[in-house]
């Protein structure tokens, strides 16, 4: 039979129903499968911080020093008891559902107060144990979903088995694959349907290497250590030829077939498919990925494979990324010192923690693209001016958008894509293309980010052109 091991985003876990009925009991023999369940939707954003508008969570008042974590955390509890009430009807297993949830809280509340107090004293600094808190706080969103997912299994008389690898107890921490192999060296996925938590506990620190794409990276590995034969991931959308959200889901077409190439790009711009070192292992372990829609369990979805590459040019998704800060530097006296300029500011932005998007560059200037919080792009504005105070400095937001396909004509995809901003009234500020033929990516006001997506997806995915379609 074939063995899969397949992720069920946050999103699709709010829709718990449809889990169940679209994923998890949809086929007879429930077993050979492993899941690997994500925190309910919005709940490590309450945990940590809004991944969208950095509104601080739990972990952030705690960084600040915030006394309102405190009661952001019994918030968080109220959040995590409400779900439980829509999950379980029968009484007794909410109890359990409930004291399980209760219980990790608890604990997670004292020892984060012992922390604070120890910190009290000079000799103790609280940024040495953030990225502690930081981990074990995103942990319980995951051990949260997967607890009562394997109880509301077990109530339907299937033998599921709760894996927590949150390290809970854990006094000895080992690498991430080590912790997965001991953790399935006594399951039989033949006869028990192991449901995973997303975040795993590792002596390196899964969140401090690869933040809030962790749960992608626990998944990966878990698929090439046991072998599996495919790897899925079931999400609220099909991976489409552009957002439905701003093209409308009638007019957004399912990609069906594309490689991993395709995916690294999409995880440039934060629109990851699957992270990208996740991508990497699976590549590696030769593991096709197949994204799934859950609400529509009957269509086949995208298949990602190592080797596919179409027999024509297709132009697959038009993917973009709004609110990015371009750091323009310009200095004449740059020529001949742009190795050492670059070197400085990547130390600048390294320290500000702030994700480099894209970089372009001259004689005697060069832009970089980054993503973060104006807190932290604003420090990189200011440590720039002070360590180039010769040098004409400026940042704006913008937005960025790639023309994506497995194999494009970048020229032609260049100038018709010019072309179709300019119909849209919209110019656009500059214009990238490489020599790998992957991707051809405009950079645009962030106001007309919505209107230059609408127009580009319009001209290469909703028309059907000689050379370039998208796929189908």
């Amino acid at each position: 039979m074939t063995y899969t091991v397949e992720k069920i985003g946050g999103t699709s876990m709010s829709a718990f129903d449809a889990v169940l009925d679209n994923i998890i009991c949809r086929p007879k023999n429930p077993y050979n499968r492993v899941f690997v369940v994500s925190a309910y939707g919005g709940m490590t954003d309450v945990l940590l911080e809004n991944k969208k508008n950095s509104k601080p969570g739990v972990y952030q008042l705690i960084a600040k020093r915030d006394e309102a974590w405190g009661e952001a955390l019994a918030q968080v509890e109220r959040q995590m008891l409400l779900v439980n009430d829509n999950i379980f009807a029968d009484p007794m297993s909410r109890m359990r559902a409930d004291k399980y949830i209760r219980s990790r809280i608890a604990e997670a509340k004292e020892c984060i107060s012992n922390i604070l107090d120890t910190c009290r004293y000079g000799q103790f600094s609280l940024r040495h144990y953030l990225p502690q808190i930081r981990e074990f706080l995103s942990s319980i969103g995951e051990v949260h979903s997967a607890y009562n997912t394997a109880l509301k299994l077990k109530t339907m008389g299937i033998n599921a088995t709760f894996v927590d690898l949150s390290g809970w107890d854990c006094q000895t921490p080992m690498s991430l694959d080590e912790t997965i192999i001991q953790a399935f060296e006594c399951i039989d996925v033949e006869k028990e349907l192991p449901i995973v938590t997303g975040y795993a506990y590792t002596k390196d620190g899964l969140m401090k290497t690869y933040d809030r794409g962790y749960s992608e990276m626990t998944f990966s590995r878990i698929a090439s250590l046991t072998n599996a034969n495919l790897a899925i991931i079931h999400k609220e959308y099909h991976l489409s030829s552009a957002d439905p959200r701003l093209v409308g889901t009638d007019k957004v077409l399912p990609i069906g077939r594309t490689n991993y190439d395709v995916a690294d790009q999409l995880a440039s711009l934060g629109m990851e498919a699957i992270h990208p070192n996740a991508a990497a292992g699976l590549r590696q372990s030769g593991i096709e990925l197949q994204i799934k829609n859950t609400f529509e369990p009957k269509h086949a979805g995208t298949l990602i494979s190592a080797d596919y590459s179409p027999e024509t040019n297709k132009i697959e998704i038009i993917a973009g990324k709004e609110k990015v800060f371009a750091l323009h530097i310009f200095d004449q006296a740059m020529v001949g010192q742009v190795d050492n300029v670059s070197y400085d500011l990547m130390q600048i932005i390294a320290d500000a923690r702030v994700s480099l998007i894209g970089k372009e560059m001259n004689a005697n200037s060069m832009t970089y693209y980054l993503g973060g919080s104006v807190d932290a792009l604003n420090k990189v504005l200011y440590r720039s001016e002070k360590r180039f105070p010769s040098a004409s400095i400026n940042g704006e937001m913008v937005a960025l958008i790639s023309v994506i396909g497995s194999q494009i004509d970048t020229n032609k995809t260049l100038t018709k894509g010019v072309l179709s901003l300019m119909e849209s009234d919209v110019t656009p500020i500059a214009v990238h293309s490489s020599m790998r033929n992957v991707n051809v990516q405009f950079v645009v006001r962030d106001s007309e980010y919505g209107r230059s997506i609408c127009a580009l997806h319009s001209t290469f995915c909703s028309q059907k052109l000689p050379e370039q379609t998208c796929v189908a």
